[in-house]
């Protein structure tokens, strides 16, 4: 007799980093702060949590993170004032963020790396599996991978991480997969995993981006799992290992994601990103267009 699979529910956001690409930007301001047009980068994750369902999102911070938690709580002093002035609109976009979803806050005391951080996230968890999403990678709604991916981690069990093909020279910034096709063309099964290879050393293009849907396994893993690349417990060491073994906690298969993802993690993907979404925008983006046409015909003329 088969048993339903439980309804994930639970999201886990690291945002522990110290965000020194961004220096000094992010001397005192939280990297996940920084926003992209009109909204911190970490909301639009948070809001991409909840389209796929998930109404728990727990929130892996460090210190100096405090804004993070600032953000997604009530501001009633700034609430009053727009009620005051009558400005519906702005009062709106302020309660969104602290109405999205049940927030819950840990801090990663010793920033050991990846797995450390979702390992924070076990008594919050328990044994059901979950959803993890890193902050860098915007996921345009109009593409939902998670969505996706919850419905092939309820029909295959086990863990399910995002992928993306990339060109072979960039392969070393990502961690990546070695894959066997399955009957559905964009879910792979994945047999090996390596963090960041040398050049030459990569099994596939498929890079692992960041998303991923996880079984409680993991945590039993992550616990045994030594320091790997950086002297950091890697999630992705702890994922090799699963998919190695396959076994009762289930298999690893990976989704094939040929959306629209922009990387906030790089200043010139961040900038390029903020580009991308402007031009998108109903309220910004015909005179923004029009002033970007403009400018580049300006610069390639000069």
């Amino acid at each position: 007799m088969t048993h339903a699979r439980t309804r994930i529910s639970k999201a886990v956001i690291p945002a522990a980093g110290l965000g020194t690409r961004f220096l000094p930007a992010t001397k005192a301001t939280p990297k996940e702060m920084l926003p992209v047009v009109d909204k911190p980068a970490i909301q639009y994750v948070v809001e991409e949590a909840v389209s796929a369902g998930l109404s728990d999102v727990l929130m892996i911070t460090g210190r100096n993170k405090r804004p993070l938690e600032d953000h997604f709580d009530r501001n009633y002093e700034l609430e009053q004032a727009l009620t005051h002035k009558g400005d519906e609109s702005r009062l709106a976009k302020v309660q969104e963020s602290s109405d999205l979803a049940t927030m819950h806050y840990v801090r990663q005391g010793d920033p050991r790396g990846l797995g450390h951080a979702v390992l924070c996230a076990e008594p919050h968890v328990g044994d059901q599996p979950f959803a993890v999403l890193l902050g860098d990678d915007l996921i345009d709604p109009r593409d939902p991978l998670l969505s996706r991916m919850i419905e092939v981690q309820e029909e295959h069990g086990g863990s399910v991480i995002a992928l993306m093909e990339v060109d072979p020279s960039q392969i070393h910034l990502y961690g990546s997969a070695a894959i066997l096709p399955t009957t559905a063309e964009d879910v792979v099964r994945i047999t090996d995993l390596v963090e960041k290879p040398a050049p030459g050393e990569a099994p596939s293009s498929y890079a692992v981006i960041g998303r991923y849907v996880l079984d409680p396994a993991i945590f039993g893993v992550l616990n045994k799992t030594k320091p790997g690349r950086g002297g950091e417990i890697q999630l992705t060491d702890a994922l090799r290992e699963l998919a190695q073994e396959g076994g009762p906690d289930g298999p690893v298969h990976g989704v094939v994601f040929h959306g629209r993802r922009y990387d906030t993690g790089d200043r010139g993907d961040y900038l390029r990103a903020i580009v991308r979404l402007a031009c998108e925008r109903d309220d910004l983006g015909p005179d923004f267009r029009s002033w970007l046409r403009q400018y580049v015909n300006e610069e390639m003329q000069a």
